[in-house]
C-alpha cells in the first residue's frame, strides 16, 4: 500500500507525471499511424513521388544520379549540350549525344530527398517484385492491395513528419509556453492533410524539417544578436548555418531557394554592428552549399536546374499543360511577357481563394491571420513572425509562377504546393492567440477552459476523425497505375529496352525499365521535315522503342480539346484508330497488340514479347 501511493504521488507532483505524458504521447502516436495506414494508406499518386523513387533506386544500386524516366525536353537539352561540347557527330557515326543507349542523367530532380531514400533503400529490405502468392497486408481477396516500396517510403516520411511536430512543439514551448506547444503538437498530429502529404513519397515532410530548423536558426540568431552568450564568433556560425539550411532547403526542392531573401533581410535589419559581415556570411555559405550542384547541371544539360529552370514556361500560352516536356524540339525563341503576367495572375487569384485560407491545413489561418493585429511582447517572437510574413510573398509569387500540370493533376498533394511549408509555424501562433482570446473571457467555472480546448481540438481534427469512418480508402491509384499490370508488361522487355508510355514515370517506379514520355505527336509531319516531334525522332534516329503502353491518362483526355482538335498526327487520333478499327495504324513500327488489353489500356510491341 504505500509503495502505491508512493508511486501515485510520483506520477502527481513528481517526474512521473512528465514520463506519463510521454508514454501516453508515444502510445498516441503509434494507435494513430497504425490505424491511418490500415485505414487510408495509398499507393504512390503523383508523378514527382515515382519520379524520386525510382531516382532513388538507381542511386542505392550504384547507377549514378540516372533516371530511368525520360523526358523529351530532357534529351533536347542533353544533346545540345554534347553537341556544344563534342560538337556535331560525322555523318558515318553512331553517337549518343542524348544518352539513351546508356543510363540518362537526371536533370529534373534535386539530390538531397532521393539521395535520403537511396541510403533508406541500403538499409531496408525494399522488395520491388511483387510476390507470386498473395501475403496478407500486402493483397486483398487475393489481389495487389499495397506495393511494399511505396509503404516503406510513407513510413519514412511519416517519420519525419514526427520530426516536425517535435521540433514544432520545442518551438512553441521556448516562443511561448507548454500550453501552446501540446495543443499545437496535437493539432499537428490531427491534421488530415499533413497525414495525406506524409504517405504522398513526395520531400515536403523533409522539407518542412528543413524550413522549421531554419526557424531554429533566426531565434538563435535574434537571441545572439541582442544578449551574446556564444562569443564574439557564436552568430556568425548561426548565420553561416541559416544560410546552409536555405542551400539544403534549395537542394531538396529548387524554389525553397527563393527563401535566402528573406532571411538576408532578417540579418540586415536584426544583424546589429556587424549586419554586413554576417549578411555577406549567410550568402556566402548559401552559395557553397548549392553552388557545386548548380554547377554539375550546367555541365550536364547546359543549364543551372535543369529542366526545372523552364518551369516558368510550362502552362502558359506558349507551352499550356505539359507540353514544353513532352517536346524534342520546343521553340525557345518566341518568349514574350504577356504569358508570363497572364500565369501570374491567373494563378494568384486562386492562391488567394483557395491556398492561403487554407494555409495552416485548417481554419486555424484565420487565427493566425487575425492575430496579425496583436503585438506580442516577447521580441523574438515579433520578429520570427516578421520572417513568416517576409517569406509569404515570396512563396505566394514563386508558386504562382511555378504552377504547372502537376497542380492540375493533384491539386493539393503536390510539390508546387510551397505554402504548406509555413503551416507548422501559423498553428503555432494561431494557437497562441486562441489561448489569448481564452484568457480574456470570464467563464463560468475553471474546468469550461479544458472544454473549450476540447472543442477546439475536435473541431479542427474533424477531417482526420472522418478518415476513420466508412468507406475505407482503396490503396490501388487506379485509375491510372496498376503496378502488377506495369510489371506484367516491363517483364517483356530486356534491361536496356525502351517504352514509351503516357505515365513514363510509374513505368520507371514500378516496371523497373526505361521510358521515355509521349512526344507531342505520333506520325511524321510530311509538310515540316525539319521538325520533329514526334515518336519516329527518338526511334528512328536515338535508340528503337521497344514497347508502347497507354493508359487511362491519356485514354480517358476530353475528346474534343485533346483529341479531335489536336489533329491527325496527335496520340488521341491514334487511340481513336486503333479502338474503332481494333488494329494499329498501317505505317506505326509496333503493330503486336495483346489480347484482352483494350479498352482500358493500349499495348503495342515490335513483336509478340508475350508469347516467350
Amino acid at each position: 500500500m504505500p509503495f502505491l501511493q508512493e508511486v501515485i504521488h510520483k506520477l502527481e507532483v513528481g517526474g512521473g507525471s512528465r514520463v506519463f505524458r510521454v508514454t501516453l504521447a508515444v502510445l498516441a502516436v503509434l494507435v494513430l499511424t497504425g490505424g491511418y495506414n490500415w485505414r487510408a494508406f495509398r499507393n504512390m499518386a503523383t508523378q514527382e513521388a515515382m519520379d524520386s523513387a525510382q531516382l532513388a533506386r538507381n542511386i542505392s544500386q550504384g547507377k549514378g544520379y540516372t533516371t530511368l524516366f525520360i523526358r523529351p525536353f530532357s534529351i533536347y537539352l542533353v544533346k545540345k549540350r554534347n553537341q556544344h561540347l563534342r560538337g556535331m557527330p560525322a555523318p558515318d557515326t553512331t553517337a549518343d549525344l542524348a544518352q539513351l543507349k546508356e543510363m540518362h542523367p537526371d536533370i529534373a530532380n534535386p539530390p538531397v530527398y532521393p539521395v535520403l531514400l537511396a541510403g533508406l533503400m541500403k538499409v531496408l529490405p525494399f522488395d520491388y517484385i511483387l510476390p507470386s502468392k498473395p501475403v496478407p497486408f500486402w493483397s486483398n481477396d487475393s489481389r495487389f492491395w499495397r506495393f511494399q516500396p511505396d509503404f516503406l517510403i510513407a513510413l519514412f516520411n511519416q517519420l519525419l513528419f514526427f520530426g516536425v511536430i517535435l521540433v514544432t512543439f520545442l518551438l512553441a514551448r521556448r516562443l511561448f509556453d507548454s500550453a501552446v506547444a501540446w495543443l499545437s503538437g496535437a493539432l499537428l498530429l490531427g491534421s488530415e492533410l499533413f497525414w495525406r502529404f506524409s504517405v504522398s513519397g513526395l520531400s515536403t515532410m523533409l522539407l518542412m524539417l528543413i524550413f522549421l530548423g531554419l526557424a531554429w536558426c533566426l531565434v538563435f540568431f535574434d537571441r545572439e544578436a541582442r544578449e551574446p552568450k556564444w562569443g564574439a564568433t557564436g552568430i556568425m556560425v548561426v548565420a553561416a548555418l541559416a544560410g546552409a539550411m536555405v542551400g539544403l532547403g534549395g537542394l531538396t526542392r529548387y524554389a525553397f531557394g527563393w527563401l535566402i531573401f528573406p532571411v538576408l533581410l532578417f540579418v540586415i535589419l536584426f544583424g546589429g554592428r556587424q549586419r554586413v559581415v554576417l549578411t555577406l556570411i549567410t550568402l556566402a555559405t548559401f552559395t557553397v552549399v548549392l553552388g557545386p550542384w548548380l554547377a554539375r547541371n550546367y555541365m550536364v544539360s547546359g543549364t543551372p536546374f535543369g529542366t526545372a529552370s523552364f518551369s516558368v514556361l510550362q502552362s502558359t500560352m506558349i507551352f499550356p499543360e505539359n507540353r514544353l516536356e513532352r517536346s524534342l524540339e520546343p521553340d525557345l525563341s518566341r518568349i514574350y511577357l504577356t504569358p508570363f503576367w497572364i500565369k501570374l495572375m491567373t494563378n494568384l487569384r486562386q492562391i488567394m481563394q483557395g491556398d492561403l485560407p487554407k494555409l495552416g491545413g485548417s481554419w486555424i489561418t484565420a487565427f493566425f491571420l487575425v492575430g496579425l493585429l496583436v503585438g506580442f511582447r516577447n521580441l523574438t517572437v515579433r520578429r520570427l513572425r516578421y520572417f513568416l510574413l517576409g517569406c509569404l510573398p515570396v512563396l505566394v509569387i514563386i508558386q504562382a509562377l511555378g504552377r504547372t500540370q502537376l497542380s492540375e493533376e493533384s491539386p493539393e498533394i503536390n510539390s508546387e504546393n510551397l505554402l504548406i511549408l509555413l503551416a507548422p509555424l501559423v498553428l503555432v501562433y494561431g494557437v497562441s492567440l486562441f489561448y489569448l482570446l481564452i484568457d480574456q473571457i470570464n467563464l463560468p467555472f475553471p474546468e469550461m477552459r479544458f472544454l473549450v480546448v476540447g472543442i477546439f481540438s475536435v473541431a479542427a481534427c474533424l477531417p482526420m476523425i472522418l478518415t476513420f469512418l466508412p468507406p475505407k480508402t482503396i490503396p490501388v491509384v487506379y485509375p491510372p497505375y496498376y503496378p502488377p499490370a506495369i510489371q506484367t508488361i516491363a517483364g517483356w522487355m530486356k534491361e536496356k529496352d525502351l517504352a514509351m508510355s503516357d505515365v513514363p514515370w510509374a513505368m520507371a517506379w514500378y516496371g523497373q525499365r526505361q521510358s521515355v514520355w509521349v512526344t507531342l505527336r505520333c506520325k511524321r509531319d510530311l509538310r515540316d521535315p525539319i521538325t520533329r516531334e514526334d515518336f519516329f525522332a527518338i526511334n528512328d534516329y536515338q535508340k528503337p522503342i521497344n514497347i508502347l503502353y497507354l493508359t487511362p491518362q491519356i485514354m480517358d483526355s476530353r475528346f474534343l480539346s485533346q483529341w479531335y482538335r489536336a489533329g491527325e498526327l496527335s496520340w488521341g487520333n491514334f487511340i481513336l484508330e486503333t479502338l474503332v478499327k481494333k488494329k494499329v495504324p498501317e505505317d506505326f513500327p509496333l503493330n503486336q497488340m495483346p489480347v484482352g488489353w483494350l479498352p482500358e489500356q493500349i499495348i503495342l510491341a515490335d513483336w509478340e514479347r508475350w508469347r516467350k
